[in-house]
């Protein structure tokens, strides 16, 4: 197996050189190049379709110490509340 040769992060690239002030400010948004616009499914801000049932958002006031213990098993902490919810059919 050949062994790929890192390449230090400040080397330059004639190919691709560092954008400058001047090149961010002429630069264009794909939507706003009449040829390209139809690359861009949806705007900044835009969310897409739902892979799955969408959600509501709500507001739910919980005792401090159950959020802690959820935050403290690390990320997707408000999935496993909703999962929990859901197992305790309540109703």
């Amino acid at each position: 197996m050949k062994k790929k040769t890192k390449i230090a992060p400040d080397t330059p690239d004639d190919e691709n050189p560092e954008w400058t002030a001047r090149d961010f400010a002429e630069a264009k948004r794909v939507w706003e190049i009449p040829e390209l616009a139809h690359l861009s499914k949806r705007r900044p801000g835009e969310r897409g379709p739902q892979k799955a049932p969408t959600k509501q958002q709500v507001t739910l006031r919980l005792d401090r110490d159950v959020i802690e213990r959820f935050r403290s098993t690390g990320s997707g902490w408000q999935s496993r509340i909703n999962d929990v919810l859901r197992k305790a059919k309540v109703g």
